[in-house]
Formats: C-alpha cells, structure tokens, sequence
C-alpha cells in the first residue's frame, strides 16, 4: 500500500491519457485510480458513479475541468471520504448561458454527424496558443476525443449544463485543497481559480506560466510538483 490513494478525474472529451505523466511520476508515492466519467448525463449521477466505483474507502482527489465540476459535486455527496482536493483549470460557479449555448452548439454539431469537428475547434481553446503546431500533443487531445466518442461526449456536455451553482460548497470545505491553473487557460481563466482560492480556508494557489487549459499535458513537471507539495502538506 503506498502513501496516498489518488483519485484523478479527467475532463470533457480526456481519458487516462491527460494525467500520464502523473500516473507515472507519482507512483511511487500514491495508488492512483482514474475515474470513468462518461456514463451519465447529470453531474450528480457522475459523482455517484465515480464514489461507486472508486476502490478506497478514503482518497485525494483532483479533477481537471469537467473534473473539477464532478470533484466539487463528490464533496457536495460525501466530503468525509475526501482527505484532499486539487481542482486544475476549472470553475466552480454554474453554468453561464452562454457556454451552455456553445454547448449545445456542440451537440447539434456531433449530433450532425460532424463529432470530429468538435475538438478541431475546441484546440485553440484547450493548449496554450505556441503548442498548437506540436503533433504529438495536439494527437494525443484528438486521440482521447476520439476514445470518448460522440454519445458520451453528448451525455458529458449534458451533464455538464446541470451542475450545480458551488461557490456557497466552498466554505464547507476543510481539507488541504489546491487551486491550480495555466496562466492562459482560455476556458476557464485565471480570475474562476482565485475566486475558488478565496473561498476555500487556507487553499492554495498555483498558477502554471506559459500554459493553457490541459496543463497536465502542456506542463508536466511543474504540475507533478504541485501535486507533490500537495500531497505532503
């Protein structure tokens, strides 16, 4: 049994591939399960999916984006099973109207028959704007996209337009918490961390320079090392 038992939850379109770098350069320290986020179309029934199926009774917890939706849902279902929270490149207020027609957008567009047009245009907004000509990553985001495929992206973008508002859970939460985002994140930006920072006691915050929205696959190291003075806090 290691250290620590980690629970990592990938974001929209994102498998296992967006915390690899993690996967394996924690491994020494902490047991790390990914969640499978794509069966239902309702936040709260991906929270409950992922406390059914996680193999610890207790755990660290860290989503990205939609992760970090589903992360702040779990500690809205069961905080006591939570003995540390990492929220990257998220927000933690409801949805605004206009993401949620870009949402919907989105589905008409997969729904069309034209899915793989989705991360094509969601590339600009997922990795800082000079990797955009890097082969290797920018396959990698198709890669998962295409491992998620269009009914579950559906079904994801659906639950995503029903989570719940959770700037008033923020107070309630007393674990060792970090906040972390990529300095240009353009989906969710700087300004949605440090007020999720503010509302948490004693939470920290660390921003990622010259990096995006998947800062997990853009920045490696420096998110590993977050990650490690978070564990050991």
């Amino acid at each position: 049994m290691k250290e620590f038992q980690l629970v990592l939850i990938p974001g929209l379109l994102c498998d296992a591939q967006l915390w690899q770098s993690q996967i394996e350069d924690l491994a020494d320290v902490a047991d790390v399960w990914i969640a499978d986020h794509t069966r239902s179309a309702t936040m709260a029934g991906v929270a409950r999916d992922v406390l059914a199926d996680v193999p610890f009774a207790s755990f660290a917890l860290a989503g990205l984006s939609m992760g970090g939706y589903i992360t702040l849902e779990i500690m809205r279902q069961a905080p006591q099973r939570v003995l540390r929270l990492a929220l990257l490149d998220t927000a933690a207020g409801a949805e605004p109207p206009q993401q949620t027609q870009r949402r919907l957008d989105f589905i008409a567009l997969a729904e069309g028959g034209l899915f793989d047009r989705v991360t094509e245009t969601l590339l600009p907004l997922l990795i800082h704007s000079a990797r955009l000509g890097e082969r290797a990553l920018t396959d990698s985001i198709k890669s998962m996209a295409r491992n998620i495929g269009k009914d579950a992206f559906i079904r994801q973008q659906h639950a995503i337009m029903s989570r719940a508002d959770s700037l008033g859970l923020l107070r309630s939460i007393n674990c060792p918490t970090l906040v972390l985002c990529g300095r240009q994140d353009a989906l969710t930006p700087l300004a949605r961390h440090e007020e999720i920072a503010a509302g948490i006691k004693g939470a920290r915050l660390e921003v990622i320079e010259d990096c995006g929205h998947l800062s997990t696959m853009e920045k490696p190291a420096e998110v590993n090392a977050a990650l490690r003075r978070w564990l050991s806090a």
